[in-house]
């Protein structure tokens, strides 16, 4: 059996993987082996727990308070809310742990199971590790008095609008803006938000029943905000993921703003306010040349990690920066948040645009975004990719080939007997001819996968 904790909690299919009985063991053992490392000495330990709206949801909840008050453990029930909005409530209100079900931007029949730990920070690698090897082991049950208390903190989303209105530098007056919610945790916080730091808000994807999260709406499925924001006449649209720590934007005319055009705006106006730490940003390797070419030219430099939002969080606390992402639209302001925080992310780009007067499309166009092209090549040996000599000649060639107008990056998959191949260029059609040229120079060098 592999790891049990992805790179993201736990997350599978909800009543099959990710089960009630699974839910109330990991509450369990969280709870054992954070107040064995010292997180609860010499008090009474708390925990906050919320969730996104899928149906499944409700029965994993209440799982997971069963857990954590059978173990001790008094629980703060938030309810339905965005997975920053946990990482932040943990912090403020003094818990020692917080726990969001929600599998993000997965489908419905999804769920999952993440920890965070004081002061709304993930749990390092070894304390999962510890935790899953805890699971189901004997333990002595607290009685009497000892169990935990259950009790609803109404006040939560009230309390973390509240932050987010306290980190904008301007209001948003003058701006019109659709909200796509994907039916998920943010439906009741982002309208409310957008709206009282003045814009005028349009929310689609804002009807969840429990069954709909994710499905035709969101960051995985911007047709609907490209269409509405155009049809509003609106000046721009932010899309966000089932929980809420992704942003994805479209510009007036429904052009779709990524990831990295979104940190490329955002470096500009923290540099212009003193706030962009060291004059740096933070990104994957799977960023856009546009993104590090633009970085250059406006002289800020790109500090480049392993694909994963958990590598930009380390690489950005080790050098204390305070902006990184990807390109999925999962972006870090570590100023005012511990996690990638969609809504965040959002207030601030409008922000921007209210601040500057001028269209998104404006402000995005400080990068180019350069044509990418991914091709997997299946059922290889990737141990011997760095060896390959073949390989790394042709990566050579093309790379004096494309010159400073495209780039190459070849990446053996963490999980699977694969070889990504990935091709910057300054058109498709040269992406693509180069991306091919180089898959099938893996295919025939590497040895088959036994």
């Amino acid at each position: 059996m592999g790891r049990l904790f992805g790179t993201d909690g736990v997350r599978g299919r909800a009543n099959v993987d990710v089960t009630a009985e699974l839910a109330l063991d990991l509450s369990v053992a969280a709870a054992h082996v954070l107040g064995d490392v010292g997180e609860f000495a010499g008090h009474r330990p708390v925990a906050v727990v919320g969730r996104d709206p899928r149906a499944s949801g409700e029965f994993l909840e209440a799982a997971v308070v069963a857990g954590l008050a059978s173990a001790g453990v008094d629980v703060l029930r938030v309810g339905v809310l965005p997975t920053p909005a946990i990482a932040y409530l943990t912090d403020t209100l003094g818990a020692d742990l917080g726990v969001v079900l929600s599998a993000s931007h997965n489908p419905m029949p999804d769920n999952g199971i993440k920890f965070f730990a004081r002061g709304g920070l993930k749990l390092a690698d070894e304390i999962e590790d510890a935790i899953e090897q805890r699971i189901g082991e004997q333990w002595q049950r607290p009685t009497g008095a000892e169990v935990g208390r259950v009790r609803a903190n109404g006040g939560s989303a009230e309390r973390y609008i509240g932050h987010l209105l306290d980190t904008l530098p301007n209001r948003l007056d003058g701006l019109r803006v659709v909200v796509d919610c994907a039916h998920g945790a943010a439906c009741a916080v982002a309208p409310e938000a957008l709206r009282r730091a003045g814009a005028d808000v349009v929310a689609i994807g804002a009807e969840p029943t429990g069954l709909n999260i994710n499905e035709g709406f969101g960051s995985t499925h911007l047709d609907q905000l490209q269409a509405a924001v155009p049809a509003h006449r609106a000046d721009l649209g932010i899309a966000l993921d089932g929980d809420a720590d992704r942003c994805l934007a479209v510009d007036a005319t429904g052009a779709v703003v990524d990831g990295d055009q979104i940190m490329a705006v955002l470096a500009l106006a923290m540099r212009e306010g003193g706030t962009l730490a060291h004059d740096t940003v933070v990104a994957t390797v799977m960023s856009n040349l546009g993104l590090r070419l633009a970085m250059r030219r406006e002289g800020v430099q790109l500090v480049e990690t392993a694909v994963g939002d958990r590598y930009v969080l380390e690489a950005m606390k080790a050098g204390g920066y305070s902006l990184g992402g990807e390109q999925s639209g999962h972006v870090l302001l570590l100023d005012h948040a511990t996690t990638g925080d969609g809504l965040l992310t959002g207030l601030h780009l409008l922000a921007r645009t209210a601040a500057s007067g001028k269209p998104l499309a404006e402000l995005a166009a400080v990068m180019t975004r350069f044509p990418q092209v991914l091709v997997n090549v299946k059922d290889v040996d990737k141990t011997g990719l760095d060896s390959a000599q073949d390989v790394l000649a042709e990566v050579a060639a093309v790379e004096a080939e494309l010159g400073e107008s495209g780039r190459v990056l070849l990446r053996p998959s963490g999980t699977e007997p694969l070889v990504r191949v990935m091709v910057e260029a300054s058109t498709e059609t040269a992406a693509r001819t180069a991306a091919d040229r180089l898959a099938a120079v893996v295919k025939r060098s590497l040895p088959v996968a036994g």
